[in-house]
């Protein structure tokens, strides 16, 4: 699904990512975690065109298409999408209206009331506050609420790939393992791929990783299976200099 070569990335002169090598196969669930300033969500945005991230090298390529010329509403449209840790507010416009749009894009033919029939449907599996759903998108949301539209707008784009980005920061445990379970369900049904970002293990109990890799300093300095989620519990990032 995913393929990233030596990937060289900078912010404003400064290099953040060094030189990375990662893969995600169909249907797989990867965890990404460091220390802050490892680049992380730098390799996010570098995936999905952030144009404030300059690739200086290196490739990135999407079921076999290198993707670092296309803008950031054709890689969209190739299936890509990011939940992001703080979301923006949209006034004047609904989640509804948003959807109908991205999908439009897309060139698929939809009909507007099967649309709101569906956002109903999918936010009551969220528990989303059936008066939200006609507000502007995020306008006076708590941060819960947030991210629970950002996975109701995933059930219903069904991305191809979805980026989490620290989607746990503010979260309780009950809407933790809400928006778990809804991803979950995405990959065994869609064979959604998944690469989650996140600082704490809580997450990961209820999004069971497939692999977890490390990243400190712009490099990848390790990976492997769940052993390295037990191993930063006992030892933190200490362990790797």
């Amino acid at each position: 699904m995913l393929k990233i070569k030596n990937l060289k990335v900078k912010i404003e002169d400064k290099e953040i990512l060094k030189g990375i090598d990662l893969e995600i196969m169909q249907g797989e669930v990867l965890a990404l975690m460091g220390p802050n300033g490892s680049g992380k969500s730098s390799l996010a945005n570098a995936v999905i065109g952030n144009p404030k991230y300059e690739v200086i090298e290196g490739e990135i390529i999407i079921e076999g298409k290198n993707i670092l010329e296309m803008k950031p509403e054709e890689r969209a449209k190739l299936g890509i999408m990011m939940s992001f840790q703080y979301p923006l507010a949209i006034p004047g416009v609904t989640v509804r209206e948003m959807l109908l749009t991205a999908m439009r894009g897309r060139g698929l033919t939809v009909s507007a009331l099967d649309l709101k029939n569906q956002i109903a449907l999918e936010g009551e599996k969220l528990h989303i506050d059936a008066m939200l759903l006609n507000r502007s998108l995020n306008e006076g949301f708590s941060g819960g609420e947030k991210k629970k539209f950002e996975i109701l707008q995933m059930r219903i784009l069904k991305p191809k790939l979805l980026i989490l980005d620290e989607v746990d920061s503010g979260l309780d445990i009950d809407a933790l393992a809400l928006i778990a379970t809804n991803v979950s369900e995405m990959v065994r049904e869609i064979g959604m791929s998944v690469l989650v970002i996140t600082h704490y293990q809580r997450l990961l109990k209820y999004l069971e990783p497939d692999r977890v890799v490390i990243l400190k300093e712009g490099l990848v300095v390790d990976s492997g299976g769940k052993e390295i989620v037990d191993k930063l519990e006992k030892e933190g990032y200490k362990s790797y200099g």
